[in-house]
């Protein structure tokens, strides 16, 4: 029973950041990059803090340069991605962010140097294929917003990659709320720095805010940290891994967008590869079988 409350936790967590693609958009109409960035981390960490505020107690050094680390590439990540929704569109940049998947291996291998398996190369040049016919336009050009959409997949691959090894060691809660302060600190920041203070709000935008912050952020974390132990990280990652298809659902549900044939064919390949790289170790115990 709990390893079914633990998938439908997962499928809902990736439910929630498939909307997040579209209320984003949705915020983007009202506010910059960075002003949704900020509103839904700082709400976010506080809701955090009240529900785990005795974390702090147990706060170490290791802790919080870890979680400051995390934050950083969330922070990235987050930047990329929201600012590369205002030149494309939310369903593109959806299946786009979802290249991270394949991205982690590669890091791995450059940083740890961990051999990557020919499941793992196929599924990473499926993947690119995918990306050409999603991204590319009649000039064999990529647009700026898709681009910012691939680099902000490599972000969130170094997040997910150092979340994975740190959280072996450490508590993933306290972690999470200090790298969610960090994030929250980067992206007043940035406002700051851009002058971009806002004085009058429109309620789509606070609506949207509070949904990003509550729905996408606090919630969706918590039950992904939740699930992951009543489940195998394989089919975790296969389950967060249609966000990519959600957010193209609900993208054109919602914001009436427009899917070209090329671009239905590259989300179908990206969404191969990403599945292709998560159940290779299926197919390994099947080969062991039959030998």
């Amino acid at each position: 029973m709990k390893r079914y409350i633990g998938d439908g936790m997962l499928l809902i967590t990736a439910i929630v950041w498939g909307s997040g693609f579209v209320v984003t958009a949705i915020a983007l109409e009202y506010l910059t990059a960075y002003q949704v960035m900020a509103g839904r981390f700082v709400i976010a960490t506080l809701i955090l803090m009240l529900l785990f505020g005795y974390k702090f107690k147990g706060f170490t050094k290791s802790i919080l340069w870890k979680g400051a680390l995390l934050g950083t590439f969330l922070f990235i990540g987050f930047a990329l991605q929201t600012v590369g929704l205002e030149y494309t569109t939310p369903s593109k940049n959806a299946f786009l962010t979802a290249v991270n998947v394949v991205v982690v291996p590669i890091i791995a291998y450059l940083l740890y140097k961990r051999r990557i398996d020919r499941y793992e190369m196929i599924g990473s040049c499926i993947a690119i294929v995918g990306i050409g016919f999603l991204s590319l336009q009649g000039t064999m050009t990529i647009n700026i917003g898709d681009a910012l959409s691939l680099a902000c997949a490599v972000a969130f691959a170094f997040d997910i990659f150092y979340t994975n090894l740190f959280v072996q060691k450490e508590d993933a809660i306290s972690l999470t709320i200090v790298q969610f302060i960090t994030a929250s600190l980067l992206s007043v920041a940035a406002v700051l720095i851009q002058g971009d203070i806002p004085t009058t709000f429109e309620n789509e935008a606070i609506y949207s805010i509070v949904y990003l912050a509550v729905f996408s952020t606090t919630i969706a974390y918590l039950f992904q940290n939740i699930a992951h132990q009543y489940t195998t990280a394989t089919k975790a990652a296969i389950i967060l891994s249609t966000e990519s298809f959600f957010g193209m659902v609900l993208s054109v549900i919602f914001l009436h967008e427009v899917l070209t044939g090329r671009m239905i064919i590259g989300a179908v390949l990206i969404m191969l590869a990403i599945l292709f790289a998560e159940v290779k170790p299926v197919f390994r115990k099947k080969r062991a079988l039959v030998k």
